[in-house]
């Protein structure tokens, strides 16, 4: 009777043990924008019904990886989104991380078309050591073989792990987690569209567990402050190609453009009327950054002379730099400054 009671007794103590040993659920909010992930219907025929995002994160499993709220903050297509809603979005974000410290971290579900854009803004925009990943699917939730309940579950995962503290924004999407800054969508179609060129995912997404490459970098303060900030200073991506003239490039400097990205051959090259409207540009005071079209590599920055080099960012990544930069200065120093030190 003794032993029966002893055992017992250590059970009990036992069990109590590992229950206050067992760390709480973390919590995860999920705010919605809309996008392919938030849509159902005849898609592809044009005829599309948006899904809530309290429907999308009802996904069998999930309340075992964290406690998951939801907002519903948009829900259109990712072309709606642009830098009126970048500003919108930064700062709801930095609203709900100041009033929920219990927060472990914010999933934004978003279209695929910009998603790299919105993405990078926010990892330039949003301060603080918790992360905020980025989601989307290639698949309407109503299609076979739906991308998008993995990649939310994935997304929360990423969320809710403390490793992910102080790396930022990124982008969850078929099992890997990428840098903001690095990823970038490489096909119309495939669930495997986003790749991060020449430096790869930061991590790999599994059941088990998020399995980061390297330990985090710490990251506490965000890089522009845009609390005070009412619009963003236009920029413009202009592309080249063989017989391209100055007419698009006299245009926007026209309309209105404090910066534009040349969106350049090989390594960030312009015909030769191009160059020349680039340089009427820079006389009026206009930033000019060279990017290449090829998809990945290198364009140097530089030391000095009329245009700026992106290094290795694209040019939708290079003309939000640009933006954030021109809201902070217009010495083209800094601005080359500023890119250097984002490479």
């Amino acid at each position: 009777m003794r032993t029966t009671l002893f055992t017992a007794a250590l059970s009990s103590a036992l069990l109590a043990s590992g229950s206050a040993a067992q760390s709480p659920r973390p919590t995860v909010l999920v705010l919605g924008t809309g996008g392919t992930i938030g849509s159902a219907g005849d898609y592809w025929g044009g005829n599309v019904t948006r899904v809530p995002i309290d429907q999308l994160v009802r996904i069998p499993g999930i309340d075992s990886v964290a406690i998951v709220e939801s907002e519903q903050f948009l829900n259109v297509a990712s072309s709606s989104i642009g830098p009126a809603r970048w500003l919108e979005l930064t700062r709801r974000i930095a609203d709900i991380y100041q009033a929920r410290p219990e927060l472990r971290g914010i999933v934004v579900t978003h279209g695929t078309d910009t998603m790299e854009e919105t993405a990078y803004f926010l990892d330039l925009t949003v301060g603080g050591i918790r992360p905020v990943v980025v989601t989307g699917s290639m698949r309407p939730s109503n299609m076979a073989g739906a991308d998008g309940p993995a990649n939310l579950m994935n997304a929360v995962r990423a969320a809710a792990d403390t490793n992910s503290r102080g790396r930022g924004t990124m982008v969850m999407m078929d099992d890997r987690l990428f840098s903001a800054r690095d990823v970038t969508k490489t096909n119309s179609t495939r669930v495997e569209t986003f790749q991060a060129p020449e430096r790869g995912p930061l991590a790999i997404v599994d059941p088990e567990g998020v399995f980061y490459r390297s330990k985090s970098a710490g990251r506490a303060t965000a890089q522009y402050d845009v609390s005070a900030v009412r619009e963003l200073p236009r920029v413009d991506v202009i592309y080249s190609y063989p017989g391209a003239d100055s007419v698009a490039i006299d245009a926007v400097v026209g309309a209105g453009a404090k910066g534009l990205v040349i969106a350049g051959v090989g390594r960030g090259g312009m015909t030769g009327s191009q160059s020349g409207a680039v340089r009427r540009a820079a006389a009026q005071g206009v930033l000019v950054v060279t990017s290449t079209r090829t998809g990945s590599g290198r364009v140097p920055v530089g030391t000095g002379g009329n245009t700026i080099g992106s290094g290795d960012l694209n040019p939708q990544k290079a003309r939000i730099l640009l933006m954030l930069a021109l809201s902070r200065t217009s010495d083209p120093a800094q601005i080359r400054k500023i890119f250097a030190e984002n490479q």
